[in-house]
C-alpha cells in the first residue's frame, strides 16, 4: 500500500499526465452517461462495471492524499484512505476494463476513464501487482525483440516457408526482404501474424510486391507489440527505445506498422514524444494499401471475395488512431458484398479483448460472456460470413468468440482479402 501511494505521488508530479489526471480524478458529475457506452456494463447491468464507479476507486484515494478537502473532511467529501481490501478491489476491477475509450465519447465533462484505468494499472505495477503474462511478454520483447521469443534463424525459416507458399499460390518469386538499409519502407508487423495469421502476412507481402514497393523487415525487431502501453510507462519507454533505435539504424523513409491496433497507437502517439522528433514517418499498413488503391498501383477483383464481409473497427485503430475510412475503402474495393456493423467507426464496440484482456487466460469466460457479448450481437446482425479485423489481438478474441458461440463466420485480416483479390499483370 505504501508503494502504491508513493507511485501515485510520482504520477501526480509527472508533467506528462499531471493535467489530464487532475481533470479526470478531480471532476465527475456521476451522471453515468459513460455507462450506456460501455459494452461490459451493457452485458451485465451490474453496478460493479460502471466506468465511473471503477474510476471512483482511485478517485477517493486521490482525494484523501492530494486535495485539501479530502485531507480535512475525509468521507464527507468522498475521500477514503487506501486499505488492503480497496487495493485488491482495484487490482480486480481495473483489469475488467477493455480500455476501449468509448465511455469518453459521451462524457459532458470530458473525463477519460481509460486514462484512469491505465494510471491505476501503472500504480498497481509499481506496487508489485501485475498479471504475470504482461510481465513475461514485456521481458520477452526486451530480450528477444518479440513477445514470442522467436530467434532470428527460426524467424528466417518461417518467412522462407511463407515465400514458398506464395510462389505456389501466385507463381511469382515474392520475398520478405530482411535488414536492408535505406529502404522506402520498414515494415514492423505483430509477430503473432507470422505464427497464427500467415494469410495476413502473405497478403501484405503480395500487396507490396504488386505495388513495386521498396521495403524490408528487421530480423532484430520482428514484433511491433508494446504491451507496456496497457499497464506500465517504464516498459512502454524501454520497448519504444528498441523500436526507434532499430528504425534509425535501417534508415527507412517511413515505418509501417502491420495489422495491430495497440502497436500503431503506441508508435504513432507516443514514440516521438518519448524519444524526440522522428527522421521518418509512421504509417499504418491500412493507410499504405488504401493509397496504393487510390493511386492505381495495385489492381483488384472483388469477385474473389463474394461472401458478405463486415469490418470490426479495432478501438486503437479507429477511435484512438483516427483510421476509419481507409479500411472501408480497401474492403469496398476487394469485396463484392461489404456490410457495416452498427454502430461502427469511432463509435464501434470493443471486441471484448482490448486493454490486454485477451492475453489473460484467467479472463477467458469473462471475455466470452461479458466483454465480448455486444460484439457477437453486432456480428450476427450483419449476416456477414466474414469478419475482417485489422488487429492481431482482435483476431484472437473474435476467433474465440466465433468458436464459443458457434457462429458461421470466419475471422480474417483485411490483407487476407486483399491478397485474394489482387490482379496480377
Amino acid at each position: 500500500m505504501k508503494k502504491f501511494i508513493q507511485a501515485m505521488k510520482e504520477a501526480k508530479d509527472n508533467d506528462l499526465i499531471k493535467l489530464p489526471l487532475d481533470l479526470a480524478l478531480g471532476t465527475c458529475a456521476n451522471c453515468n452517461n459513460c455507462a450506456e457506452q460501455c459494452s461490459v456494463y451493457q452485458a451485465t447491468r451490474e453496478e460493479a462495471y460502471l466506468p465511473a464507479l471503477r474510476s471512483d476507486l482511485l478517485r477517493r484515494v486521490y482525494k484523501k492524499h492530494f486535495t485539501l478537502a479530502g485531507k480535512l473532511f475525509g468521507k464527507l467529501v468522498g475521500a477514503e484512505d487506501l486499505d488492503e481490501d480497496r487495493l485488491n478491489l482495484m487490482a480486480e476491477s481495473f483489469y475488467r476494463c477493455t480500455m476501449c475509450r468509448r465511455c469518453a465519447l459521451e462524457c459532458p465533462l470530458g473525463i477519460d476513464n481509460m486514462l484512469i484505468t491505465r494510471t491505476a494499472r501503472t500504480l498497481l505495477t509499481r506496487a508489485g501487482i501485475t498479471p504475470k503474462i504482461l510481465d513475461e511478454s514485456v521481458d520477452a520483447q526486451l530480450k528477444t525483440g518479440n513477445v514470442s521469443k522467436i530467434p532470428p534463424l527460426a524467424f528466417i525459416d518461417m518467412v522462407e516457408f511463407l515465400e514458398g507458399e506464395m510462389k505456389e499460390a501466385t507463381g511469382r518469386e515474392i520475398h520478405f526482404p530482411r535488414d536492408r538499409c535505406s529502404p522506402e519502407i520498414l515494415l514492423i508487423p505483430p509477430v503473432v501474424d507470422f505464427i497464427m495469421n500467415a494469410e495476413t502476412m502473405m497478403g501484405i507481402a503480395e500487396t507490396l510486391y504488386a505495388a513495386g514497393a521498396d521495403w524490408t523487415l528487421s530480423t532484430a525487431l520482428i514484433d511491433s507489440a508494446n504491451f507496456g502501453v496497457f499497464f506500465d510507462d517504464d516498459s512502454l519507454v524501454k520497448i519504444a527505445q528498441l523500436f526507434v533505435e532499430e528504425a534509425k539504424k535501417l534508415k527507412p523513409k517511413k515505418v509501417v506498422i502491420g495489422e495491430c491496433g495497440h502497436a500503431y497507437k503506441a508508435a504513432n502517439k507516443f514514440y516521438d514524444l518519448l524519444s524526440g522528433p522522428f527522421p521518418f514517418q509512421i504509417q499504418s499498413v491500412l493507410e499504405l494499401t488504401a493509397s496504393y488503391l487510390q493511386q492505381g498501383k495495385i489492381k483488384v477483383n472483388p469477385e474473389a471475395n463474394r461472401d458478405p464481409v463486415t469490418l470490426h473497427d479495432p478501438c486503437n485503430v479507429a477511435r484512438m488512431g483516427g483510421i476509419v475510412e481507409e479500411p472501408r475503402s480497401i474492403l469496398q474495393a476487394v469485396c463484392k458484398d461489404f456490410r457495416e456493423m452498427n454502430p461502427h467507426g469511432v463509435e464501434n464496440y470493443c471486441c471484448g479483448g482490448g486493454g490486454s484482456l485477451v492475453l489473460i487466460e484467467e479472463l477467458h469466460d469473462f471475455r466470452m460472456e461479458v466483454s465480448g457479448k455486444k460484439k457477437v450481437e453486432q456480428i450476427r446482425a450483419t449476416g456477414a460470413r466474414v469478419v475482417a479485423a485489422p488487429c492481431a489481438n482482435c483476431k484472437k478474441q473474435l476467433a474465440e468468440l466465433v468458436e464459443y458461440y458457434k457462429l458461421d463466420v470466419k475471422v480474417m485480416g483485411v490483407h487476407d482479402l486483399v491478397g485474394r483479390a489482387l490482379v496480377w499483370e
